[in-house]
């Protein structure tokens, strides 16, 4: 089996050749930023356009691709680690998000959700005292399971995270649980019980209209697509199933997932790139010392022409509203 690592340190001088190409200020004119990226993709090295291509025709069983050894900024070369959002429109392009930009281009469109984030791209994460336990700024408490959007008529088809600054004790692991491989651990009655069967589910906070708790507002699918090898629908936090034999075989899932799970510790220079078709993710607990080094990600999210994402005539860089699964 092929491994979901692909290391780019030979191409290093290569990529920041394409990195020069682009503009130095990519919020001035995201649209046009995002453009010349996709010009760029073309250009990649062969090795990692060829992981690439293959990764979005076909994916892999484990659910993610894991770019390693990308050019990167100096720690000292790099601004402290954010702690507002969004970022300052002026902002100098730094390496990580120029690596998001070609690779993601090569995949698809970068999308921004108008609830999330101040409707933005580009997506800092970063440690945030008090934030909600939902919320990918959390950090001394588990971030739990989830699909990213679920919930989502139009959920990304990829979750792509830029490391900038590891934590630093490098506790933090990003997990993830592979449908492909949690289908094996499951009987037959659990899979057809889960297979296009509609459960309900809660959003997330950004998405519940300033409502502090509208209930389950969207529904669902836990198994979905081709039988035999379906996408997957979950969130450990929000998937609310109401009959038992639907609470069951959700459980069952859950089990299997956590069985499945591969924990990926992200160092800087890295890019990983999550199937949210066919994976369900989370972050495990680490401790910020809010001294303007914590650990800083980068997140992008890529809608491609599968799964009725797109419909025509989008750019990288729009912007869509929310709409629950019926």
């Amino acid at each position: 089996m092929a491994s979901p690592i692909i290391d780019c340190t030979p191409h290093q001088d290569q990529l920041r050749g394409l990195v020069a190409e682009l503009p130095d200020v990519p919020r001035a004119d995201l649209h046009g930023f995002l453009d010349k990226a996709k010009e760029l993709s073309a250009k990649l090295p062969a090795e990692l356009a060829s992981a690439l291509d293959t990764f979005n025709a076909e994916g892999n069983t484990d659910g993610y691709l894991l770019l390693r050894g990308l050019p990167l900024e100096s720690d000292d070369e790099l601004p402290t680690t954010p702690t507002a959002t969004p970022a300052p429109l002026d902002r100098r392009l730094l390496a990580m998000e120029a690596m998001l930009a070609m690779t993601g281009r090569r995949l698809g469109l970068h999308t921004g959700y108008a609830e999330l984030r101040s409707g933005t791209v580009y997506h800092d994460v970063y440690p945030s005292p008090g934030a909600h336990y939902l919320s990918s700024e959390t950090s001394e408490t588990l971030l739990e399971f989830h699909t990213e959007m679920a919930y989502h008529v139009l959920q990304p088809n990829y979750v792509m995270l830029a490391c900038s600054r590891a934590d630093h004790e490098h506790r933090a692991e990003t997990l993830v649980g592979s449908v492909r491989k949690a289908l094996t651990l499951l009987d037959d009655e659990t899979k057809s019980r889960l297979f296009d069967r509609k459960v309900p589910c809660c959003v997330d906070v950004a998405f519940r209209g300033g409502v502090d708790d509208p209930g389950a507002i969207a529904n669902v699918k836990p198994l979905y697509g081709n039988e035999n090898d379906p996408y997957l629908g979950y969130d450990r936090e929000l998937l609310a199933p109401v009959e038992p034999a639907d609470k069951e075989a959700v459980a069952a899932l859950s089990k299997a997932l956590d069985d499945v799970t591969e924990a990926v510790k992200l160092t800087p220079g890295d890019v990983l790139i999550i199937d949210n078709f066919r994976t369900t993710h989370a972050r495990t607990p680490f401790s910020p010392r809010w001294d303007g080094k914590d650990r800083w990600l980068h997140r992008v999210y890529i809608r491609t022409d599968r799964n009725g994402q797109l419909s025509g005539g989008e750019r990288a860089g729009d912007v869509i509203t929310f709409t629950p699964r019926p």
